[in-house]
């Protein structure tokens, strides 16, 4: 069985303290042995513990740290550790001499207040972000005076969930120096017997085998890992530490019977996990973006996975694939059986995908939806069947129905809660929080795919997890008026190797007996699965766990539900979000969680005062839905690396200062024509331009050339139109109406907006910190026979545009690489020729130049660029004609 990612203790333990100017020396031999690493700095970190308890799948993890400054004089040290995204913290003390610090937990409103008047006297500094694929990083530093001791200790918990038939626990570990006490330390408990107990460690050499040690009996299972300071070195004589990499803990239990039940102080946990049951035949429908965005190596390891898949799908199972761009094409008419013939077939079809266009998402999904309903009414599928949607996108909707709730609105009237939808986020160039509530509301759920060499195995990985459903139409039922407060306890499917967990409240906690069944549609029938248990042998049981936090199923329940209530309150409005926010806040405060609704409050010393640091929640999507994730802790990000702008004929230019150069490409349309510049679907800000041509009676007609001559500027949320001609510009805030001359100086301001109008020169305008654009206004004598007025577009500042933005200039927002090689004389001598590799494509360019008029039209300079030809198709996503709209708004 596929080894299973269990998130428990995914500890990166950067906890052998990073201090400043700390040395990180590669391995090397000596003929004596040097001086200790820590020497230099003059801060020895002299422990490190990793203590992890995990009881009934829940984990109780402290890592501890403690240090010495052996320094003359004060040292800055800073403490790491690396844990799961599903985990919560709960708890974090800082002592120094003898002196604690405690972390507080607070409603996030609460802390932020606090945060904001610390950062106006500039004592602050943030603890948590996000770090990688499974990962968050929480960091905090302090200031130790000489001879000073200081301890860290940092405790958190999450309910692990099984994959793929087992419970992992990933450590990474890293301390960066030798540690005279350096230990990682797991016990479990779990009442239904261990069945399997496994440790290893990328690092681990024949030296350091004898200081891992692993054994499991009956219901207790412990792993240890006690390297002494000489196991540690990387080389006899060497004073740095081999310990780098991954250390890995996986386990299962008994499944002896389908179910277990454990009630401790009035609260229960139900698990239920059957095995050896017949897998129920899936209709499953894979629905894939083929837009341009998607072209190159994603579609290569997209083809790469589905060949796969295509060959792991069983004999009685049935599909179809929907590739979605600027439209939508299936490859066959309706689902076809998995048979032999049928596979090689569909490979085959795979092999022929390519990429095209925009990115259709509501049609593309609606047409597979449809597909499963077909085929259901027509008792086209087995009767005792499943059916699943499989959605692949690297982007958001840009054509056709494109507003994501009603998308969403959409699929859940076309579903109608009979199937679930699974949504795969390609990479960070989209809206991750709409697929996500998407998927939740039709009982899936989604995952990001993050751009790498594994991807394939990503998307292969997360197929496994649904390929086996064991059971449809799950209910866990419980007697009646005897609970409260009950988790979810409905479950469209059940898939083997993973596990359902109910946890609930009872009403008598004196009863003598609990009654707990399982009801599905099995493959053949359907079935019911009863568990009993005897209240008196329970507290018998309990006796045994004298090295277990005795609350862990009180906390086990609240974890859990505060999960849930987060889930839920994604697609929840009004009233029931309102609820859903105070119950799970509530919950939050009371059990001393930090999630996405509250925040740990540190107070630390800092040169005699107190500095106080906030630790927070971050989430997986790009916003948060009370408060962005990170909001106060990136209060301040340095402005883009790049520098947009388009003007002139009209030629688009993004400057790349780290490559000391830039690229350059015009787009040939006919007046009138409005194209889209930027759009951005998180901060609802979008910019399009409409094109004019010289006046009639130009000579060289078809070579005439063209301009901006009307940009529209609008930001959804604010229900704000700005509208720029060379004549004025005209502001609609709602209904309201108001406009400006450009023999104007003046400074309009707005909530969310500023407007400074500098005569007959530019404008800018600003949405807040991190939005600025400049407006330039290029006059021609009034006279001329054949030249227009016409208006330059730059992007001064957009580091607050989300990661979806998108358009001619708003794609490259994003970070892009592209290369130049090859460079030699074109058909003009001036002007050399070379080849670029961008965007996973094989460019000819041309060295031109363009003239930036961004500090305005009488001080216009020179910046070259390699200009790419045929309206710069092959740089900008998709071609140019996918960004035409009907009009300016």
């Amino acid at each position: 069985m596929a080894s299973a990612r269990w998130p428990c203790l995914i500890l990166a333990l950067l906890s052998g303290l990073v201090t400043s100017g700390f040395p990180r020396s590669p391995s090397r031999l000596l003929e004596k042995r040097s001086l200790p690493e820590w020497a230099a700095s003059g801060i020895e970190v002299y422990s490190t513990k990793i203590n992890c308890k995990v009881t009934s799948r829940f984990a109780h993890n402290v890592v501890t740290t403690r240090a010495v400054n052996r320094a003359d004089t004060a040292k800055e040290v800073s403490f790491d550790v690396d844990l799961p995204k599903t985990a919560f913290i709960t708890n974090f003390t800082l002592t120094i001499d003898g002196v604690t610090y405690p972390g507080n937990v607070k409603e996030k409103e609460v802390a932020q207040k606090q945060y904001d008047k610390a950062v106006s006297q500039g004592k602050t500094a943030g603890l948590v972000k996000a770090s990688g694929r499974k990962l968050e990083k929480f960091t905090v530093s302090v200031n130790v005076a000489a001879g000073s001791n200081v301890t860290f200790e940092l405790t958190y918990e999450e309910l692990l969930k099984r994959h793929q038939g087992k419970y992992e626990m990933y450590l990474k570990v890293q301390p960066k120096q030798l540690v005279k006490h350096f230990e990682i330390k797991a016990d479990i408990f779990e009442p239904q017997g261990i069945s399997m107990l496994d440790a290893e460690a990328s690092f681990i050499t024949n030296e350091l085998t004898s200081a891992l040690t692993k054994s499991f009996s009956g219901k207790k299972g412990h792993v240890s890992f006690t390297p002494t300071l000489d196991q540690q070195r990387s080389c006899p004589t060497c004073t740095d530490s081999l310990i780098n990499g991954d250390f890995t803990i996986t386990y299962d239990v008994n499944r002896e019977s389908p179910a277990n039940v454990q009630i401790v102080n009035g609260y229960f946990v139900h698990f239920f996990a059957p095995q050896g049951l017949p897998v129920v035949p899936k209709s499953v429908v894979f629905v894939i973006d083929v837009s341009g965005s998607m072209a190159g190596r994603k579609m290569d390891q997209t083809k790469d996975a589905l060949l796969k898949i295509l060959e792991d799908m069983k004999e009685e199972d049935y599909l179809n694939f929907i590739l979605f761009s600027g439209g939508v094409s299936t490859w066959k008419e309706s689902l076809v059986q998995a048979t032999p013939e049928n596979i090689q077939e569909a490979k085959t079809f795979v092999k022929s995908i390519t990429d095209q266009g925009m990115t259709n998402i509501n049609d593309g999904l609606l047409r597979g939806i449809s597909m499963l309903n077909r085929a259901r009414e027509e008792h086209a599928v087995p009767e005792r069947s499943t059916s699943i949607v499989i959605m692949l996108t690297d982007g958001d909707a840009n054509v056709g129905e494109s507003r994501p709730p009603k998308i969403q609105e959409n699929v859940r009237n076309a579903i109608g809660g009979k199937f679930p939808l699974y949504n795969l986020g390609f990479g960070h160039n989209l809206n991750y929080d709409f697929l996500e509530s998407m998927a939740l509301e039709n009982h899936g759920f989604a995952r990001r795919i993050y751009e790498d060499s594994d991807a394939n195995l990503q998307l292969q990985g997360f197929y496994e997890e649904v390929a086996n459903p064991l059971l449809t139409a799950v209910e866990v039922e419980y007697p009646a008026n005897a609970i409260l407060d009950l988790t979810q306890n409905t479950y469209q499917h059940f898939y083997d190797g993973s596990e359902i967990v109910v946890a609930g409240r009872l009403v008598d906690e004196d009863m003598n007996n609990f009654k707990a069944d399982v009801k599905g549609h099995g493959a053949i029938n359907d079935l019911t699965f009863t568990e009993e248990v005897d209240m008196k042998e329970m507290e018998k049981a309990l006796q045994e766990r004298d090295y277990i936090f005795g609350n862990y199923i009180e906390r086990l329940w609240a974890y859990l539900t505060i999960e849930q209530l987060l889930e839920k309150r994604k697609n929840a409005q009004g009233d029931e979000k309102e609820n859903l926010t105070t119950q799970a806040l509530d919950l939050s405060l009371k059990y001393h969680f930090v999630t996405p609704l509250t925040s740990m409050v540190v107070t630390k010393p800092e040169d005699n005062e107190d500095q106080m640091a906030i630790a927070d929640k971050p989430g997986e999507g790009s916003v948060d839905t009370v408060i962005p994730s990170m909001a106060f802790l990136n209060s301040h990000q340095p402005p883009p690396t790049s520098y947009y702008y388009v003007d002139g004929d009209p030629h688009f230019i993004i400057e790349v200062p780290e490559k000391d150069d830039a690229i350059c490409f015009n787009i040939d349309e006919e007046p009138g024509t409005v194209l889209r510049l930027i759009q951005d679907p998180v901060t609802g800000l979008t910019v399009n331009g409409q094109i004019i041509g010289d006046k009639s009676g130009s000579p060289n007609s078809e070579t005439r050339k063209t301009y901006f001559g009307k940009l529209g500027i609008a930001k959804a949320q604010m229900d704000l139109r700005i509208e720029v001609t060379p004549e004025k510009m005209t502001v609609w805030s709602g209904a309201a109406q108001s406009a400006f001359s450009w023999l104007d100086t003046v400074t309009v301001t707005q909530d969310g907006l500023s407007v400074m109008i500098n005569r007959k020169k530019d404008m800018a305008l600003s949405f807040g910190d991190g939005v600025t654009f400049v407006v330039v206004l290029h006059q021609v004598w009034k006279k001329h026979p054949y030249h227009h007025d016409f208006l330059g577009f730059y992007v001064i500042d957009g580091h607050r545009m989300s990661a979806q933005t998108h358009g001619l200039l708003g794609q490259f927002f994003h970070p892009f690489d592209f290369k130049v090689s090859d460079v030699h004389p074109g058909s003009d001598p001036t002007k050399p020729q070379a080849t670029m590799v961008v965007k996973s494509h094989r460019l000819t360019v041309t060295r031109g130049s363009q003239r930036d008029y961004g500090k305005g039209v009488s001080v216009g300079t020179k910046v070259a660029c390699w200009f790419v030809h045929n309206n710069g198709q092959g740089l900008i996503d998709g071609v140019h004609s996918d960004y035409i709209v009907p009009d300016l708004f």
